[in-house]
């Protein structure tokens, strides 16, 4: 037994699960690992975050500010911060992506989704909520991902600090336009593989959420590009742009220029992050399951990028990473 797992026995004895059977559940793009653990006809979760990489405190912060509005957030039954173990609710295995698969009912399921957002919209309120601020030189520091890990994939050369110059400035021309909008929290990974169809729950809590733990304060339009502009599936234009329109009904102090405005600068800047993560995942972490989706990754960026408030940043992709170049390059193929 290595000492990992001493620690998750001696967790899970101390919450009462100790004769618990456990099975690997799902893994995702970080360091965590979840089990489904089972005793006595009862279910739950093992969240494994091992510190230093991980640290479960803004997912139990999350967690409980999600709770209290009434949203379907899972049950925190037992923590161990410092060990980076967490017991949780299980809210079983319907996730839209599994349930959409099946022939779900796709308008209802996102619908459902975006109602989920506007309640949390409305009922949030950033004093006190300690989240982090989205801010520029996150969103900067994010960006760069793509030159560290896709353009020498592309290119078979480290990008130079004179592109790389060329290529802030262009993303500092535009950023700002992401504040035209109302800030809220976003739960930043909100797409098909972390919502959860809760059949038989009322309303908004018929929608499970999880892996929110790099929540970030942001403009209302981060979540909704999140869903809509998702990496791993195409979501119709015609269902988009009612989602849109529902979401904008909601909030008619909000004006729907700067909303797209605001939409697109920030979908610009997140596909541009991910097609770096998806990058740095094969490239460090051994992971290439993600490079399916990197093609569906340069198409929502490059819709974005036709926002005229993008026109730096487009002119700069056009000179270095015309169309013809957004693809998956060879260089992680292999």
């Amino acid at each position: 037994m290595t000492p990992r797992d001493a620690a998750i026995a001696r967790f899970l004895a101390q919450a009462g699960w100790g004769d618990a059977e456990r099975k690997p559940l799902a893994g995702d793009a970080s360091f965590r690992r979840y089990d489904r653990v089972r005793l006595n006809g009862k279910s739950a979760v093992l969240m494994d975050a091992p510190p230093p990489l991980n640290d479960v405190r803004p997912f139990l912060a999350v967690d409980r500010l999600l709770r209290a509005q009434g949203l379907s957030a899972p049950e925190i039954l037992s923590a161990d911060v410092a060990a980076g173990l967490v017991l949780l609710e299980d809210l079983g295995d319907a996730t839209y992506g599994r349930v959409l698969a099946q022939g779900g009912d796709e308008a209802a399921l996102y619908r459902l989704a975006v109602d989920a957002l506007i309640h949390l919209h409305r009922g949030f309120r950033a004093e006190g909520s300690g989240l982090p601020l989205f801010d520029e030189p996150r969103a900067l520091r994010e960006v760069e991902l793509l030159l560290d890990w896709m353009w020498p994939a592309m290119k078979g050369v480290p990008a130079t600090e004179e592109l790389r110059a060329e290529y802030r400035a262009a993303w500092r021309a535009v950023l700002p336009a992401r504040d035209a909008v109302p800030s809220s929290v976003a739960l930043f990974d909100f797409h098909i593989d972390n919502l959860m169809w809760l059949k038989g729950r009322p309303g908004v809590a018929a929608c499970g959420l999880l892996d929110f733990q790099d929540a970030v304060l942001a403009p209302v339009t981060f979540d909704l590009v999140s869903l809509l502009e998702d990496a791993r599936r195409d979501v119709p234009g015609d269902l988009a742009e009612r989602l849109i329109g529902h979401y904008l009904a909601a909030f008619p102090e909000i004006r729907e220029s700067d909303f797209r405005t605001s939409y697109c600068v920030i979908g610009a800047q997140r596909s541009t992050r991910i097609l770096g993560t998806f990058a740095r995942l094969k490239l460090r972490d051994s992971k290439p399951g993600y490079l399916v989706h990197i093609p569906r990754v340069w198409r929502w960026l490059g819709q974005d990028l036709a926002h005229p408030a993008l026109a730096p940043v487009q002119t700069w992709f056009d000179r270095h990473l015309p169309p013809a170049l957004r693809t998956v390059p060879e260089a992680l193929r292999s």
